[in-house]
């Protein structure tokens, strides 16, 4: 895609945001960014943009005429269905997102891995980064886990990037098409953006809608959501499976982890895998999946998962007080990723849950917190609608707290040695925090504090 001296409309100043008008202007856009609130409240992303050549429309309306703008670059935060979006459609602007611009200005040596769905994104990410690195490939891990992809593009000319795509991304994707791709799994999230199970499953299958007969997807077999997608695939199709042997793919047999492909060979048993709960193994077959699919040797991989300790935020071990074990699950933003997160372990829990709702419907994490949660301490603007569910279901062990400190104090009131306190949220973090990684840290240093206490 050429830039150079078209008149580019960046909508959202967020990091895709700064980081789709840094890459622009450094080719020669003539770059307008539009952002609702005013440059008081968006000190620190202006900081990051003062040295580029670049109009500001901030804190007011934004009309748009045709012919004004060559191109939209929407932020995922920014919903299609918005006012400010559906103008710049109405103008006749075309609008992509920031993973599509990447995409367009990419290397032709750089090639893309992207991996989706609703929950387990970013360990399955890191751990095929980890894995590519280890087979001594350039590599970057890039997208929603964190790091704008436009960015790690931007200074790499050679390798491989392993992306996380949101079905946010994936909705303003336009000519997108990995190499390799694929699908963890596929539950209700994000309803109150997208307007329906149907809608949700349609971003979620653009990852792989442009791919060709010489690429591949990566599909759980046991999501039956996931594996009727396989239908729609004009690429090659490899599954895997926690629960049976498959005539091809990853699957798990006799606690081992069995490869099928042209031949069948065992990687490693399932006890060497350092990731602890039944949905880290599906992360896990996913990741080996995806390494198979772009050549890894397998011996890498086997030593990789051998060694793999996970992802920040996501059932993070903080550390032990008073023989409590304390766990970081903040990027459990929804009931089926807390659902798992509970079944991982076998000691008693204290959960602390709530936040804001996107949507879900908590009845069935209400049937799990009956079984596996001794107590049940919620936070944030969902924390009645989930104790309503959790009271129906006859569990009355519930705390609700004022503010997120609290939480974890009276968490940490109700353990006793041999329980875990696991912060795994099921809601999104906006209410309080302006991301579950700010949330997560807080958590960690809360945590921290009780250990400086005891000592």
């Amino acid at each position: 895609m050429q830039v150079a001296g078209k008149k580019v409309l960046v909508i959202g100043l967020a990091r895709s945001g700064i980081a789709a008008t840094r890459a622009l202007a450094q080719r020669g856009a003539r770059v307008t960014v539009y952002d609702m609130k005013d440059a008081r409240a968006l000190r620190a992303a202006l900081g990051e943009l003062a040295n580029f050549d670049v109009d500001m429309l901030l804190g007011t309306e934004l009309v748009v005429s045709p012919g004004e703008y060559d191109l939209a670059v929407v932020s995922p935060g920014v919903p299609l269905q918005s006012g400010v979006v559906q103008g710049v459609l109405r103008a006749g602007v075309t609008i992509i997102g920031e993973v599509e611009l990447a995409y367009q200005l990419k290397s032709e040596q750089v090639e893309l891995v992207a991996i989706t769905g609703t929950n387990g994104k970013t360990t399955t990410t890191a751990l095929i980064a980890e894995i590519l690195t280890r087979a001594g490939i350039n590599t970057a891990a890039a997208g929603n886990i964190g790091v704008p992809l436009v960015s790690v593009v931007e200074g790499m000319t050679k390798g491989i990037v392993v992306v996380e795509v949101s079905s946010f991304q994936l909705d303003t994707n336009r000519d997108f098409r990995p190499h390799v791709s694929a699908i963890l799994n596929i539950t209700p999230d994000h309803l109150d953006r997208h307007g329906s199970m149907e809608a949700y499953i349609e971003a979620k299958a653009r990852v792989f809608s442009n791919q060709g007969p010489n690429d591949y997807t990566v599909l759980n077999y046991e999501d039956e959501v996931v594996r009727q997608l396989a239908s729609r695939a004009n690429c090659q199709v490899l599954f895997f499976s926690t629960q049976r042997r498959l005539s091809r793919g990853v699957f798990l047999d006799n606690d081992r982890i069995v490869v099928k492909l042209d031949r069948e060979s065992v990687l490693c048993p399932r006890q060497e895998v350092l990731l602890r709960g039944q949905h880290n193994m599906e992360n896990v077959l996913c990741a080996v999946g995806v390494a198979l699919a772009l050549g890894i040797n397998p011996e890498v991989i086997t030593s990789t998962l051998q060694q793999f300790k996970g992802v920040r935020h996501r059932m993070e071990e903080v550390g032990r007080v008073d023989g409590v074990l304390y766990v970081n699950d903040s990027k459990g933003t929804n009931p089926d990723s807390t659902i798992k997160a509970l079944q991982a372990f076998s000691e008693p829990v204290i959960l602390i849950a709530g936040g804001r709702n996107k949507g879900s419907d908590f009845t069935e994490l209400a049937r799990v917190i009956r079984q596996q949660v001794k107590h049940l301490v919620l936070v944030g603007e969902a924390r009645s609608i989930i104790k309503e569910k959790v009271r129906e279901q006859g569990f009355s062990n519930i705390e609700m707290v004022r503010d997120f400190p609290a939480a974890v104090f009276r968490a940490r009131e109700l353990a006793r040695p041999g329980d875990v306190v696991l912060l795994s949220p099921a809601c999104a973090s906006w209410d309080m925090f302006n991301s579950y990684e700010e949330r997560g840290d807080l958590f960690c240093q809360l945590v921290n504090l009780l250990e400086g206490e005891r000592s």
